[in-house]
């Protein structure tokens, strides 16, 4: 939703439906992840995406139908359907899409829900797409210490609303099956949860010109990119304009400064580009304890293994080690600082989704892999064991 935000808060500020799909699964090679939407405006304006062009054509019929019935509708799309060339979904994948009708009236709630996604405080909104009439379409959502709406009953809210929040804190987004009033081992009752979490954090050090294009493609990925120094003549937002801030300050004292700041998590990257051991080692000796997504730093070959042994004489262990990309990035022969940035940027995304960094076409099986390393869990209920 955080893509098609600005425009449905506008429809539904303005009093107007909206018909909004939501793709709430996936299988195989389906080209958007859950969470991806689209909508239908009141003067028929398509905004956003599901599929990536696929379905767009038959979704878009199915929201305006939606808003004309009010009904909410889920939908699979598929090329187990035998209409699957028709819609355009060629690409062998499976999408499961819940289209609904958004207003002021059917979701009184979504104002606080666009303005905490907005600021960037962590919200996450349930939805039942699946059970009773009475209860398929309802909304919950869900703070780290408050809820709003309701999905029917308080035990359903109760349950629905703790597990949300453990979705929430690792930045999940996942459908959840109940019993019909929240119970956790029960079946009959879905409930998708699109967690909005803060964009995940990239840490730059060393303000080189290979930071200015390590800034660029993470803020390109989504990443709140910070670049840090000590210098101050290098380090300036001049310099960095693509970075969301620019610091003055000992890598590692600075990186100290954020963990007790409870400031990074688990999506959090580590870019280290000073190849400067009074520079690198102390915050590689600190970054490489932390459980963070990915540590890698710049240098030669030569400069890895000078670096390899300072920190084992920091008191580094080899599992800690091991933990650390460098020479930072994928092999692509890259030369300038925007290939380069290029190469660490797919080695952050291969680490990701566990990717093995080889063409596509020297490869067999799915081209999507399902959850990221990190989350590499049962989508079952996750309170349910």
């Amino acid at each position: 939703m955080r893509e098609v935000l600005a425009d449905l808060l506008r429809w539904w500020s303005a009093g107007e439906t909206v018909g909004m799909a939501t793709v709430t699964g996936t299988f195989r090679s389906a080209p958007r992840p859950p969470g991806a939407a689209m909508l239908v405006g009141p003067d028929g304006t398509a905004v956003g995406s599901v599929s990536g062009g696929c379905v767009e054509g038959a979704v878009y019929e199915l929201a305006q139908s939606v808003v004309a019935s009010g009904v909410p509708v889920p939908q699979r799309y598929g090329v187990s359907d035998d209409d699957a060339f028709s819609v355009g979904l060629t690409c062998g994948g499976i999408i499961d899409v819940f289209v609904e009708p958004v207003s002021r009236t059917g979701f009184p709630d979504f104002g606080p829900l666009a303005a905490s996604i907005q600021s960037g405080e962590p919200v996450a909104l349930a939805t039942v797409t699946a059970g009773r009439p009475d209860q398929v379409g309802r909304h919950l959502v869900v703070w780290t210490t408050d809820v709003a709406g309701s999905l029917g009953s308080a035990r359903l809210d109760d349950a629905v609303g703790d597990d949300a929040r453990g979705l929430l804190a690792s930045g999940r987004t996942a459908t959840l099956t109940y019993g019909p009033d929240g119970e956790r081992r029960g079946e009959g009752l879905s409930v998708f949860v699109a967690s909005f979490a803060p964009a995940p954090r990239m840490l730059v050090f060393g303000a080189i010109d290979f930071a200015a294009a390590v800034a660029r493609i993470g803020s390109f990925l989504g990443y709140r990119v910070t670049v840090c120094d000590a210098r101050p003549v290098f380090a300036t937002a001049r310099r960095f304009p693509d970075a969301d801030e620019v610091i003055v300050d000992w890598p590692h004292r600075y990186l100290r400064a954020q963990v007790e700041a409870g400031a990074l998590d688990g999506r959090t990257v580590i870019c280290v580009l000073t190849h400067d051991p009074k520079f690198d080692v102390p915050v590689l000796v600190d970054a490489l304890r932390l459980p963070v997504a990915y540590v890698g730093a710049m240098g030669s070959r030569a400069t890895h293994d000078d670096r390899l042994a300072r920190l084992r004489e920091a008191g580094l262990t080899g599992a800690e080690l091991d933990r650390l990309a460098s020479p930072i990035g994928l092999d692509l022969g890259a030369r300038t600082p925007e290939e380069t940035a290029v190469s660490i940027a797919a080695e952050i995304v291969a680490r990701r989704w566990d990717g093995a960094g080889r063409p596509l076409s020297h490869t067999d099986g799915a081209i999507h892999h399902t959850h990221p390393v990190a989350d590499r869990v049962s989508a079952s209920n996750p309170a349910s064991g």
